[in-house]
C-alpha cells in the first residue's frame, strides 16, 4: 500500500517533468505530460534508426556494380528447362484445340529468335568462346541463334511443331549463369524410360550447344543475348499413342553436373508426354 508521502513525492516529480517543457511564466501553450515525453523519445529513437538504415543501404548500394553481381558462386552449374513450359504434355493429335496452347507457347517463345531480331547480333565463329572481357564497352555483343537452325521444330515449315501429326517437338535450354564456360562439347541427350527406345531427331545436329554462346555477361551487359536452344522431335508411332511416356533429357559431354540427387533439374529435366489418337 502506497503511503500519502509517496503519493506527494510522485506528484512533485510529475510536475517537475511537466515544467521541463511547459513554463507558465513565459506563456507556453503546450503542456507536456510523462506519456508525451515517452512518445517524443520513441519518435526520435525510431527516426534515428530509420536514418541509420537508409544510410547503411545507401553505402551498400554504392559498392554494387550494375553490370556484374557481387556474389555469383552459389549456382555453379545450370539447370535444364523445356518449352512448352509444362512437365506433363498431354494432347489429342486430331483435335487442334487440345494442342493449341503448346503451339502458341512455342511460337511466342521463339519470337526473339526470328531473323529480324537475330540480324542485330554477331555472326560468331563456331567452336570458340566469345570472350569480351578485355573490351572497354560495358554493353556486350551477342552471337546469333536463328530459329531456322531448329529445322522441323522451328515453326517455320511446320507451324504446328509436329503436334498435329503426333510427333511433337520440345525445346530445351540451359539457365543463364554469368561467366559460365563449359569444358568439352556439351550436347543434349534424351531417353525414354522404357525397354524399347523411341526414335528422336535433334536440332541443331546431334543436340550440340556451341561454345560461341558462352560466356554470358549478365542481363544488363548482354541485353540482346538469347540462350542457345536444342529442339527434340519425338518420332512417336501408333504403338506409342495413349501411353504416358516419361522422358529424361540431360546435358552430356562436358563438366556440367547432371546427376545431383538433391536437385533433379540440375543439368537435366524429366517430363511426361502422352499423345491421344
Amino acid at each position: 500500500m502506497v503511503s500519502t508521502g509517496d503519493k506527494s513525492g510522485q506528484q512533485r516529480r510529475t510536475s517537475a517533468l511537466e515544467g521541463l517543457i511547459y513554463n507558465p511564466r513565459i506563456g507556453s501553450c503546450w503542456v507536456a505530460t510523462v506519456s508525451t515525453l515517452i512518445l517524443l523519445f520513441y519518435l526520435v529513437f525510431y527516426c534515428f534508426l530509420a536514418g541509420m538504415f537508409a544510410l547503411t543501404m545507401w553505402v551498400m548500394l554504392l559498392t554494387l556494380d550494375d553490370y556484374v553481381p557481387r556474389y555469383r558462386d552459389r549456382v555453379p552449374h545450370p539447370g535444364l528447362v523445356i518449352r512448352p513450359n509444362s512437365l506433363d504434355i498431354t494432347f489429342n493429335k486430331s483435335d487442334p484445340l487440345k494442342y493449341a496452347q503448346y503451339v502458341q507457347h512455342l511460337e511466342s517463345f521463339l519470337q526473339r529468335y526470328n531473323d529480324t531480331e537475330q540480324e542485330k547480333n554477331e555472326d560468331c565463329p563456331q567452336g570458340e568462346y566469345f570472350l569480351q572481357d578485355d573490351t572497354e564497352e560495358m554493353t556486350k555483343k551477342a552471337c546469333r541463334f536463328k530459329r531456322g537452325s531448329l529445322s522441323f521444330c522451328s515453326g517455320l515449315s511446320d507451324t504446328n511443331f509436329g503436334y498435329s501429326e503426333g510427333k511433337p517437338c520440345v525445346l530445351l535450354k540451359m539457365n543463364r549463369i554469368i561467366g559460365l564456360k563449359p569444358r568439352g562439347d556439351p550436347y543434349i541427350n534424351c531417353t525414354v524410360k522404357r525397354e524399347s527406345p523411341i526414335q528422336m531427331q535433334y536440332f541443331p545436329s546431334e543436340g550440340r550447344i556451341d561454345k560461341m554462346y558462352f560466356p554470358y555477361y549478365g542481363k544488363k551487359a548482354h541485353e540482346n543475348y538469347v540462350q542457345p536452344l536444342v529442339a527434340v522431335k519425338l518420332l512417336l508411332t501408333k504403338e506409342d499413342y495413349n501411353k504416358e511416356l516419361p522422358v529424361e533429357c540431360r546435358v552430356e559431354g562436358s563438366d556440367l553436373r547432371n546427376n545431383d540427387d538433391r536437385d533433379k533439374f540440375l543439368g537435366r529435366v524429366t517430363f511426361r508426354i502422352k499423345v491421344v489418337e
